[in-house]
């Protein structure tokens, strides 16, 4: 049985057009009450774009929006119903749903990261745009004393190899191994290795058409569209500093990974993989390798840095974890040896949906300001999740680009440079933080430039072991000048850092609160629901609305000198430390926050550090601007007071401005240094899927199992969706590796036929564990016979301005909402009625309009019959209309479709057929 939804589908989802007839989208309503819904659960009718159609919750949109990184999700007021599934040219969105639980109609959202995409989000999105006059660029930073964006001395060679296609689990087409190569063709010596891989992005394109679309393989008449090769510039500057480097293709999984519960995070570790061990075999013998491999130096597979843009950030993210830990056989593309060494990821607008990154490799992470498709920047989970899982000596980089976009870094997304079709992914023309023409805003050249300069700083930092560049990825405060007007901004976690305050532990606050970043309660919350998306720290995990133990410290203030004091429930050291380091955000546009920093050790003395001043960032009501700064405090003060370093009770935070407002996101002993990174045996989680019957009676409770293996224990998160109520219960669970973990989720079994249910089960990483394999849960297969439908007339023989009507029935109740639909058939002769015979809203509710005058089998409509949950029949009416013609006796002919919800097939059945007589003829 194939999901089809990450979230809420059971069964294979239903391309409701095997009816054969023209005109799919003409013929569907455009506002459509959504059936089966008690009374007061729906409003009016659906907005427009909305339907319902065999059991699924359409959207549609007139362009085609979604094919990007972002999940598109289906949501009900700040609830999920789900994750759709997408059309190929991603302009139509499929749910399987409950459609008594969907609520009132107006509240219907279609959000991707942070941001609307229904007409309705636009509306909201344009109350929200505007930003102050006062939006400016942040300051230059002082330049750092090594450049990484400077050419190297080596001269390049570059080629493209492809081989054999590969077939990965679950995935009916095959993907292909493709790869362009960019080396240095005379550096000394075995040279470390740089995999790029890309996001997802549409897979095929007509010549001349605006439209591309996400097939494979290509159908004819269309081509590939390169994405691959859009990392040509970042490949030959690192390529001229010695360093190989090969960009992967990944269109046949982009094509395929919509109904998969981890959105294609493990074929593309697969994949990643699959090309590691091409190159170590090409290692062991060079003759058999490509000639692109061959013209450049030898891979060294002990230094390998991959680089992952949008969803291949989170498969570049898998890959470096399941290169130290193996997933699980049955689901890994790749089973042979790992002969690599991946030393660091570059992250460039990643997803990361399961909030689980690898915890001890090395990693930076770039979060376009103005990125308009990952829009909620839910990339810095690589920093915020990485905290106390595994060593902590890995550092993890968050790089902030102003005024950076989604698409610009890949240059066959590039308007203007790439013959596909492409566009800017900023959504916002009038937003003067990022729509065209704004002050902050970047241009292609100069995004590509910027980000071409920091992942040469990653490789120098995590390659090259160069810890001279680590001043721009660790909060440090300085930029490269290669990076032109780009202002890139850092912070970080790990490194030689020592944790003081993480608010996720016990924290007593005075003079502000602890607040939890994801929670529907209103009183806790960092932020309010109409402001979620506007932090990357506060990014959404799964579908909880709820995360317990994931907190913050918000501090608002209206004068200055009542200080904000911060005492842990437990005492911290800051000895060997040179500095307090401090992530704090502050309100965008925001200007001269200033704090008094001071500490207290456990015997009272108090010394007060010094005085930090931090700005806010360029943002509007639609960017994911409140990002903590870094603000780092030196510890000369403390130690010259002899306060005892080693036994820290206390921090204080005193607001010097009239006014403002924080969000501590945490705080670190920091001093500089890069240290060696060896990972601890974690052990290592992932969740299956598996397959229940619903049974005939009783109660039972079914295990889910989350597989564990590696070393050592730990403690994770376990969420469950439950289907009915769309509400995601959290627990906290301690691991051990070597002992499964069950999930319970309890099935009640009846004689009624259902649609089967999937509970979801998602896992995450807390401390001392990993997670590869995040999504899984609980299929119940309905095992009942579904009821025998049947239609009998009611009024077949009707006087124009009457009612046909007919009633369906079913043999019994079912437990979820029946689907049928009659087609319009040709008479085989005699007077058809026609569209000016019928009732011009009820056409319009078909999506239809009277002229031309067409008759009803050549309209094509067909009309929709929901029988809701519980009951066993309905009417089904076509009502007429007078008019002032003659006309003989019209008729029209419909046939019954029974839609079968578990597999998702039409099954046709009987014929029925209606007479109208003209009013002046009785």
């Amino acid at each position: 049985m194939r999901l089809v939804s990450r979230a809420l589908t059971a069964t294979a989802v239903a391309v409701a057009l095997a009816a054969g007839a023209p005109g799919w989208a003409q013929a569907q309503p455009t506002g459509e009450s959504i059936p089966g819904a008690p009374p007061g659960a729906a409003q009016d009718r659906l907005p427009e774009g909305w339907r319902i159609s065999a059991g699924e919750l359409v959207w549609s949109s007139p362009v085609p929006v979604g094919m990007g990184g972002a999940l598109v999700e289906f949501r009900s007021g700040e609830r999920t119903l789900g994750v759709p599934e997408a059309s190929p040219d991603h302009r139509t969105f499929r749910l399987r749903v409950d459609t008594s639980a969907i609520g009132p109609v107006n509240e219907l959202q279609v959000v991707a990261g942070s941001r609307r995409l229904d007409a309705a989000g636009k509306e909201r999105s344009s109350a929200r745009r505007s930003a102050p006059d006062a939006v400016k660029p942040p300051a230059p930073l002082p330049v750092n004393s090594v450049d990484p964006g400077v050419a190297g001395k080596y001269r390049t060679t570059s080629g493209e190899y492809t081989l054999k296609s590969v077939k990965l689990p679950g995935y009916e087409k095959p993907v292909e191994m493709r790869a362009t190569v960019v080396g240095p063709a005379n550096a000394p010596g075995k040279r470390p290795l740089a995999l790029f891989l890309h996001g997802r992005h549409a897979s095929c394109y007509e010549p001349g058409s605006d439209w591309p679309n996400l097939q494979w393989p290509c159908p004819p008449g269309q081509k590939e569209i390169p994405s691959y090769r859009g990392y040509q510039h970042d490949q030959k500057l690192l390529a001229s500093q010695g360093y190989v480097t090969v960009s992967i293709s990944a269109n046949g999984i982009n094509a395929q990974d919509g109904p998969k519960p981890d959105s294609g995070a493990q074929a593309r570790s697969s994949l990643v993989r699959q090309h590691l061990a091409r190159w170590a075999e090409w290692g062991a013998n060079p003759a058999k390798a490509p000639a692109a491999v061959r013209a450049t130096k030898a891979a060294d597979l002990s230094k390998v840095l991959l680089v992952g843009h949008s969803r291949g950030g989170e498969g570049v993210n898998r890959a470096a974890y399941d290169s130290v830990s193996p997933p699980p056989r049955a689901e890994d593309g790749y089973r042979g040896p790992v002969s690599w060494r991946i030393r660091g990821t570059v992250l460039i607008g990643p997803t990361i949906f399961g909030h689980n990154p690898a915890p001890d490799v090395p990693s930076m992470t770039i979060l376009p300001g103005c990125d308009g498709d990952v829009s909620d920047l839910q990339g810095q989970m690589y920093l915020d999740a990485a905290r106390g899982i595994g060593r902590g000596t890995a550092l993890h980089s968050a790089v902030y680009m102003v005024g950076a976009n989604h698409n610009y870094f890949n240059t066959e997304w590039t308007p203007g440079q790439t013959e596909a079709p492409a566009n800017d992914d900023w959504f916002e023309d009038e937003d003067r933080v990022c729509g065209p023409g704004a002050k902050t805003r970047l241009s292609a050249g100069q995004q590509q430039t910027a980000g071409t300069t920091y992942i040469a700083a990653a490789a120098r930092l995590f390659l090259a072991g160069d810890d001279r560049v680590r001043p721009l990825l660790d909060g440090s405060g300085r930029r490269a000048p290669s990076a032109g007007p780009a202002r890139v901004l850092s912070h970080a976690v790990g490194g030689n850092r020592t944790a003081a305050i993480l608010p996720d532990a016990p924290l007593s606050v005075a003079n502000g609160r602890v607040c939890d970043q994801i929670t529907s309660d209103t009183a806790r919350a960092c932020m309010q629901q109409s402001e979620i998306g506007v932090s990357p720290h506060f990014a959404q995990w799964g579908f909880a609305a709820d995360e317990p133990g994931r907190n913050a410290v918000r501090a608002d203030w209206t004068k200055p000198g009542t200080p904000v004091k911060l005492t842990p429930g437990r005492v911290f050291s800051l000895a060997g430390s040179e500095a307090l380091a401090l992530r704090a955000a502050v309100p965008p546009n925001s200007s001269g926050t200033r704090l008094d920093v001071a500490v207290t050790d456990t015997s009272g003395k108090r010394v007060r550090l010094g005085r930090v001043t931090v700005d806010g960032l360029p943002g509007s009501g639609v960017t994911s601007s409140h990002w903590a700064r870094e603000l780092r405090v030196p510890l000369r003060a403390a130690t010259a007071a002899g306060v005892d370093l080693k036994r820290i009770r206390s921090v204080e935070l005193t607001p010097r401005s009239t006014s403002g407002s924080l969000w501590l996101v945490d705080a670190w002993g920091w001093r500089p240094g890069t240290p060696a990174v060896n990972p601890v045996p974690l052990p290592r989680l992932d969740v299956s899927t598996q397959t229940v019957k619903e049974g005939d009676s009783g109660t039972r409770t079914h295990q889910v199992n989350v597989r564990a293996t590696g070393k050592g224990t730990g403690v994770v998160k376990l969420g469950v969706l439950d289907p009915k109520t769309y509400e995601t219960a959290v627990r906290t669970v301690k691991v051990k590796a070597g002992a499964p973990v069950t999930v319970p989720v309890t099935v009640n079994g009846n004689t009624r036929f259902s649609e089967d249910i999937h509970y979801e089960v998602t896992a995450k990483a807390v401390r001392g564990a990993a997670v590869g394999g995040a999504f899984g849960g609980l299929l119940v297969e309905n095992d009942d016979a579904e009821p025998e439908v049947s239609v009998a007339p009611v009024a077949d023989s009707v006087t124009e301005g009457g009612k046909l009507t007919w009633k369906v029935q079913l043999s019994a109740p079912a437990d979820s909402v029946f689907y049928a639909r009659f087609v319009f058939l040709p008479t085989g002769g005699g007077p058809e009625l026609s569209t000016k015979d019928v009732d011009p809203q009820w056409l319009s509710e078909q999506g239809l309009l009277p002229d031309p005058e067409q008759s009803m089998s050549e309209a094509a409509p067909w009309i929709w019959v929901t029988i809701p949950a519980g009951e066993t029949s309905v009417e089904m009416s076509v009502p007429t209309i007078t008019d002032a013609l003659t006309e003989p006796e019209e008729s029209v002919r419909m046939q019954l479709g029974r839609y079968r919800m578990n597999d998702g097939t039409w099954t046709d059945g009987p014929i029925v057929t209606g007479k109208v007589t003209d009013a002046r003829q009785r």
